[in-house]
């Protein structure tokens, strides 16, 4: 039995999820993962050493000379071939989101759904969930599904999370200005005010029968979360490695 990956300490997500070449209408896409992405900028954006990035991510050199050849062969297979970067998830840890690591990697002809939950029910804040559960669908049907444990995270770091798992829709209950406009930079398709068993409403969903309000908000929530993103590029220490 192979050992599980230790998952690798990232400082935040990405502002740039994709990078395609011009003048190339539906190129050959090819998974970036978090973790490959971070080598790139510790070590070729901001100088730091093979052992210095290797403490700011909590794993051994041998682990970020793997990461960092598999990174650099991806980006010159884009570069040479006229290839579509596509950052994605990994075995990666955001300290504000312990579950970061958790997520299934998700296919091309794959279509994620995401629900904020509650033992089974969608759960109706979206900025204090401390679940989500995640549908793969395909062809109109459900062929996968996980419960994720958020930790009640602050909406934008939740918002990053779900764009990190490549969830394209999510449906919740009420949710704040706030969470809007982060789900909605990130890109995330939102159907909000919508109640009962979570599995129901993605069947629903996919049937083109579910009933959302998309005036739903929650006014409860936008200022007792924060943005759980604190930490950004440039200025992330390796504090918290264990």
């Amino acid at each position: 039995m192979s050992r599980p990956k230790r998952c690798r300490r990232i400082c935040s997500y990405p502002y740039f999820w994709s990078f395609s070449p011009d003048g190339a209408s539906a190129p050959e896409s090819i998974p970036f993962m978090l973790d490959e992405l971070e080598v790139i900028r510790l070590i070729d954006y901001q100088n730091l050493t093979q052992e210095e990035c290797a403490s700011a991510m909590c794993v051994s050199r041998a682990t970020i000379t793997s990461i960092y050849e598999s990174a650099r062969y991806k980006l010159a297979d884009a570069l040479m071939n006229g290839k579509r970067i596509r950052i994605t998830g990994g075995s990666y840890r955001i300290d504000s989101i312990p579950a970061s690591a958790e997520i299934n990697e998700k296919g091309e002809h794959i279509m994620r759904i995401a629900i904020t939950y509650e033992q089974g029910m969608i759960g109706q804040h979206f900025g204090m969930t401390e679940h989500f559960k995640i549908y793969d669908t395909k062809d109109g049907d459900i062929i996968s599904s996980q419960v994720i444990d958020t930790n009640g995270t602050g909406h934008g770091a939740l918002a990053g999370f779900l764009r990190a798992a490549e969830v394209e829709v999510l449906i919740c209950g009420g949710i704040g200005m706030g969470a809007r406009n982060a789900l909605e930079e990130v890109g995330i398709k939102l159907l909000p005010g919508v109640s009962g068993n979570a599995d129901d409403a993605v069947k629903d969903y996919l049937a083109g029968t579910l009933k959302y309000d998309p005036n739903t908000q929650c006014h409860n929530h936008d200022h007792a979360h924060g943005m759980g993103h604190n930490c950004h590029h440039g200025d992330c220490h390796s504090e918290g490695c264990h």
